[in-house]
């Protein structure tokens, strides 16, 4: 059994969010927070300003822990063909930049169209996956201490 520990950034800056534009065949279209698997031996923090980087070109710099949330993948042909995607982990950290500038992404997720820069006034409108950090998107920014959104089951895994 192999549970996939994430580690995903909420980058705030001048009051908008940094968001992956994505789109796939099981899920259609939806956003995603920059971010993903932690290597073995990697810290939570290492992982998520190196998946910055990959997916983003931005460097951040993780501020405060503010939420985990877990997806269990239901669908068993998936689980056979994708084991290590089927059950995961998102460890969700508010970050910051470390500068404005921007490199070209290296390494963007199969279902990554790009990057938008999102008003936090908007998000409620956005169908943000998963659907725990979605629905909860408000919560996790006001507040002052981690949060647990929950744990659900899902039939596609999804970026």
């Amino acid at each position: 059994m192999s549970i996939r520990s994430t580690s995903k950034a909420i980058i705030i800056n001048e009051g908008k969010i940094l968001l992956n534009k994505c789109s796939d065949k099981f899920n259609g279209n939806y956003y995603s927070l920059p971010g993903g698997g932690q290597r073995q031996y990697e810290t939570m923090h290492d992982a998520l300003i190196r998946e910055c980087l990959e997916e983003t070109g931005y460097t951040v710099k993780p501020v405060r822990f503010a939420a985990i949330c877990e997806e269990i993948c239901t669908n068993e042909e998936f689980r056979i063909k994708y084991p290590g995607y089927s059950h995961k982990m998102y460890h969700i950290f508010i970050c910051e930049l470390t500068d404005a500038a921007v490199r070209a992404p290296t390494e963007t997720d199969d279902m990554q169209e790009c990057c938008e820069w999102v008003s936090v006034g908007a998000l409620a409108g956005m169908r943000i996956l998963p659907t725990l950090l979605g629905s909860s998107i408000y919560d996790v920014l006001s507040g002052s201490a981690p949060i647990f959104l929950g744990s659900e089951h899902i039939i596609y895994n999804h970026g």
